[in-house]
């Protein structure tokens, strides 16, 4: 059975669509769209009028429902009834008609009608219940969306026939191609080795430019020579990649050949070197997706058919012969896509189909159903980021099978059985389970070669230990066979090196400390590793629409596990004795005051701390997170508008999710710097230029504060610039920098 059974669903229930659901997802927007119900206190038509008008009668004459029609045939053949009566048992009886039949159709598993009452479990008061099959339809709570009840297949590969002219025969000289070179043509002592220097760290790095825009860091280990000269080649054909037949043509509308960018990422990752891309933008979000749905696609369809001609082969061969064709791993699943959002699954799932084209799509409507959605009710004002992230069904918490055969493609198979998974880090993390759990199950992911996370910033604004609990789990020994024929397993899976042969590509709009450390501790390729990021920022707090006076100041951290006490010191210290003077001075129209505090840890503190601290007892405050409800949210909001409220605390993920744009700001602290630089000209900019422009402050008292340290280097880069960032860690701590 699949590793994510949590439920059934039966045919005829309604699928849960839209943003959300009721289920707890944890971290998350929540919307909870597209459940459409009956209004409260809303009944069925029929329900109403007609079926009361039934047990109102049935509850006068407390008898069974085969006494009353008895009933009904005596007073018709009595003559002294008169018309009245004749007409309201003729209304009766056609109803009670129905309902028995309904009753045998729909619960013929209940016990023959008697005439006594019914026990309590088959009705209400000791009566027969309203079959479900005439009340209102109730939404599909609590259900699995992507339940599959499929059983697992033994063995990795069908018995498929390969695609014909698949240009991926024995008379191809395979040592040209990326794929057999890498998987096939593995040096056993170079890949021990490179076991070595992965335990101890030892990587040579080479640095070039990519278009005076782009840097490059193409880093191997030391006992190797660099791995490949692909990623510092300006230009590649098609021709080059090795790719199927049936994908050549898609490829060459795919990738732009007049951008190098493209071609030196496609350079990278068709010969499978590990990729970290950190300036992945909307607008080029279409060429990447393109990119690594066509190696994710060549990569299955290489597999698939390498491993069938084998198959063939060796059923023509003699017995007496002893020949070994290692080509497979412990389980089907080769390739890794995980994703935020259920739209955005649909948009990559999209992308393979147009690649491939199958003659047939197992299963398709559910999936239209349950993952894509088109109404959107975003304000004009918001970025495009947000529309991109956002836009459709938003709901974080999915997990995709998809099994490819030679003509079709099958939508919700079982991992076992499947060649693709899609998932979002909740939904793989549920499927995967609890070290604690007795049902924990990992072997799904044991032959994982191609790992592909897109919009990796936006996973770390969900739960980022998701994220590093799956790659803790790739590549591990599996707990049972299932199916697998060892004796075509190919070495390195048994030596337990897969994980040095394992591809990861991450896309990301700009780099972090966790997304480094997953760079640095999860992505051992012995092919290598490249790192691209831009050459220089100009900054994120330049160029607003009014002069706005933005203050840095730098504290002192001196270990990266000391930074968030030695920050909290600093805002204890040097601001909250400034925010307690400012707002005797300005205690009865409020200050104005906005901070933002991009961790929730962070945030509870503070709050803690102005809540309970003798020093701050003057001060009224206000607060938003990620988990205040609407109610509170737009209390706080209308107090801090107002002037009742002199702080309000706003959180990070808060505005990742929700891009609130509040009202009567008049400064600014930054307890600590955004990672992403749109939110610093989101609240900067967006917010102060806004109270300007109303008249509730003058621009010269407009002011933004923030401090950082030594560990904020990354968000400091893309805030103020790459030159100003140099200078300003190069400076001792507690130096203020001041820019207008």
């Amino acid at each position: 059975m699949a590793p994510f059974r949590r439920g059934t669903k039966t045919r005829g229930e309604s699928a849960l669509r839209g943003r959300g659901s009721t289920v707890s997802r944890g971290r998350g927007r929540g919307r909870g769209r597209g459940n459409s119900t009956a209004a409260k206190g809303q009944k069925s038509a029929f329900y109403s009028t007609r079926v009361e008008e039934v047990r109102e009668d049935v509850s006068e004459n407390d008898q069974a429902t085969t006494d009353e029609s008895v009933d009904e045939q005596d007073s018709l053949s009595d003559s002294s009834e008169d018309d009245a009566d004749l007409a309201a048992v003729s209304i009766v009886k056609p109803y009670n008609t129905l309902l028995q039949s309904l009753n045998q159709i729909v619960h013929h598993e209940h016990p023959p009608l008697k005439k006594r009452r019914l026990a309590p479990e088959h009705g209400v008061n000791g009566f027969l219940r309203l079959p479900t099959a005439v009340a209102i339809e109730q939404p599909n709570e609590g259900k699995d969306l992507d339940f599959v009840e499929e059983p697992e297949l033994d063995g990795n590969i069908s018995s498929n026939e390969p695609d014909e002219d698949d240009g991926f025969g024995p008379e191809v000289d395979d040592s040209h191609d990326y794929f057999y070179k890498h998987f096939t043509a593995v040096d056993e002592k170079a890949l021990t080795t490179c076991a070595k220097d992965a335990a101890e760290s030892r990587w040579t790095t080479q640095r070039s430019a990519i278009q005076s825009e782009w840097k490059l860091y193409n880093a191997s280990y030391k006992s190797l020579p660099v791995a490949s000269e692909l990623a510092t080649r300006p230009m590649f054909t098609i021709k080059d990649f090795q790719l199927k037949h049936k994908l050549q043509t898609k490829a060459k509308q795919g990738i732009p050949s007049d951008n190098g960018l493209n071609r030196i990422l496609a350079s990278c990752i068709f010969s499978y070197q590990d990729l970290l891309f950190c300036d992945r933008l909307p607008t080029v979000a279409s060429d990447l997706r393109t990119l690594t749905c066509l190696h994710a696609l060549n990569h299955i369809f290489k597999t698939r058919d390498r491993v069938i001609k084998n198959n063939a082969r060796l059923s023509k061969a003699d017995t007496t012969e002893d020949i070994e064709y290692r080509d497979q791993g412990f389980t089907r699943p080769k390739v890794l896509i995980i994703l935020p959002t259920r739209q955005t699954c649909h948009k990559v799932v999209e992308s393979i189909i147009s690649l491939c084209e199958p003659e047939q799509q197992e299963n398709k409507k559910r999936f239209q159903d349950s993952y894509s959605q088109t109404d959107d009710d975003f304000s004009p004002d918001k970025p495009e980021d947000f529309r991109e992230l956002f836009g459709g069904n938003d709901d974080d918490m999915f997990r995709l099978g998809m099994k490819f055969t030679r003509k079709t493609v099958k939508y919700f198979s079982q991992f076992y059985n499947s060649d693709i998974i899609l998932a979002s880090p909740l939904g793989l993390r549920m499927a995967i389970g609890t070290e604690e759990s007795k049902k924990q199950d990992h072997d799904f992911l044991s032959s994982i070669e191609i790992v592909i996370v897109d919009q990796t910033d936006a996973l770390l604004m969900q739960n980022w230990e998701h994220v590093e609990y799956i790659f803790d789990h790739l590549n591990l020994q599996p707990k049972e066979t299932h199916g697998c024929d060892f004796s075509r397993v190919r070495n390195w899976y048994l030596d337990g090196n897969a994980r040095f042969l394992r591809q990861t590509i991450l896309l990301t709009a700009y780099n972090t400390p966790e997304i480094n450390r997953l760079f640095g501790h999860n992505m051992l390729n012995i092919a290598g590793r490249v790192k691209i990021c831009k050459e220089n920022y100009e900054g994120a707090m330049l160029d607003f629409g009014i002069q706005v006076k933005q203050t840095f100041s730098r504290y002192d951290a001196p270990a990266l596990t000391a930074d968030p006490d030695a920050r909290f010191k600093y805002f204890t210290t040097a601001i909250v004795p400034s925010l307690t003077k400012f707002s005797r001075a300005h205690s009865t129209k409020g200050q104005g005051i906005l901070v933002f505090i991009p961790s929730y840890m962070d945030y509870v503190r503070v709050r803690n701390f102005l809540a309970n601290s003798t020093s701050t007892q003057n001060i009224s405050f206000g607060s938003i997170s990620e988990y205040t409800s609407v109610r509170d949210v737009a209390r706080a909001r209308s107090h801090f508008f107002s002037g009742r409220h002199s702080i309000l605390l706003y959180t990070g993920r808060a505005h990742h999710f929700r891009r609130y744009l509040l009202r009567g700001v008049h400064k600014v602290i930054m307890y600590s710097l955004p990672d992403n630089p749109l939110f610093y000209r989101e609240i900067v900019e967006g917010y102060l230029t806004r109270s300007v422009s109303e008249g509730t402050i003058d621009v010269t008292d407009a002011s933004v504060r923030s401090f950082f340290s030594k560990w904020d280097i990354l968000k400091l880069e893309r805030i103020v610039g790459t030159k100003r960032c140099a200078a300003m860690i190069k400076e001792k701590p507690g130096d203020t920098f001041d820019f207008l």
